[in-house]
Parts: structure tokens; sequence; C-alpha cells
């Protein structure tokens, strides 16, 4: 059972939407009125989904969305009353998954959670690949770049400077980007007679 939360500034919509939801088997374990409410909402509940409309006052769904997504990562589910291309594209730039128009339908709830929390999911596990291939490429350059300071000073060639600072590495219990950078550091500072190779 999924922990969902509804947000809504219209009482009879979001008890609808509520009793909905729960006979879809969610477990709604809260509910907000407004854009304002909805985040801070997210940040004590923790709510493995929201589903929320995007007119509401003090805050639209979709600014509350991009609140979310920024501190407390959450999928959110859009309700709205139209298909309006400029909400829409609102939609997708504040990270929305998914979006159902009013009125709901029973029949369709359950597609669209599973819909927004599958490509949240996804989202996630792109975000990790690309932050763990933006260091492997950062950690590149400053092995690149203190290997050829290392073959400057010592007169070899790329793979002894490699395997130079791969030892130690393994030695010190370090990363290779680590050690690299100290090699930077001392390199470029001028204090090379500290460097023990």
């Amino acid at each position: 059972m999924r922990n969902i939360a509804i947000v809504d500034d219209n009482d009879s919509e979001r008890t609808i939407i509520k009793g909905l939801a729960e006979e879809c088997g969610f477990n709604v374990i809260a509910m907000a009125v407004n854009g304002v409410e909805a985040v801070e909402m997210c940040k004590a509940k923790a709510p493995e989904l929201i589903i929320m409309d995007v007119k509401m006052p003090l805050k639209d769904g979709i600014e509350a969305a991009m609140e979310i997504n920024r501190s407390n990562p959450t999928p959110i589910v859009l309700l709205t009353a139209d298909n309006d291309p400029d909400t829409l594209k609102r939609a997708i730039e504040a990270g929305i998954m998914a979006y159902l128009v009013k009125p709901v339908r029973m029949e369709e709830i359950v597609p669209a959670v599973e819909l927004a929390i599958s490509r949240f999911s996804e989202f996630k596990e792109l975000r990790a690949e690309v932050h763990d291939l933006k260091d492997v490429l950062e950690s590149r350059k400053v092995i690149e770049k203190a290997k050829g300071l290392l073959m400057a000073r010592e007169g070899i060639v790329e793979g002894e400077a490699f395997k130079r600072i791969r030892k130690i590495s393994m030695d010190k219990r370090k990363t290779m980007k680590e050690i690299a950078e100290v090699v930077i550091l001392t390199l470029e500072s001028g204090n090379d007679a500290q460097l023990d190779f």
C-alpha cells in the first residue's frame, strides 16, 4: 500500500480524490489546501507520491512541485481542469511525472500513480548515473594533469607516471584523484622537493 498525499483547495474535490485513492488501495497520509501547505506537508510526512491540483491560492501546484523537487524530490501527479499546453509545459519543466484531467475517474488513478512513480525512479537513476559520470570525468582530468606534471618533472613516459600515482594511491589507501590533487598542488606550488615518489 503506497502512502500518498492529496493537495487541492476545493474541499469536495479533495474528499472525492481521497475516496477514489483509498478505493484504489492507497493510504492517504496527508492532505493540504494550497501549495505552501504542500511543501511543508512533504517535508513533515514524506509521502511516496503527491496528487496535487494545479490552480490553488498562495502557490499553485506547479510552483509547489518545483519547490518540493528542489528540497524533497517526490513523484507528483498533477490535477488539471484542462489540457492547456502552457500548463503542461510548465508541469514538465517542474518535474511532474504524470497528470490527471478533472473530473478524475477511479480507473485512471492507479495507472497515473504507477507511471509517476516509475518515471520518478528512472529519473533518479539517470541523475545518479550522470553524477557518477561527472565524478569519473573530473577524476580523469585531475589524473591526466598530474601525469603530465610528473612526466615533465621526472622525464618519464605516461604509463610510468600512471603506475606511480596508482601505487601511491594503493599504499596510502587514497583514491587516485586524491593523490593526483596532491601531486598537482605540490608541483604547481614549486615544493616538488617534498614530493617523495
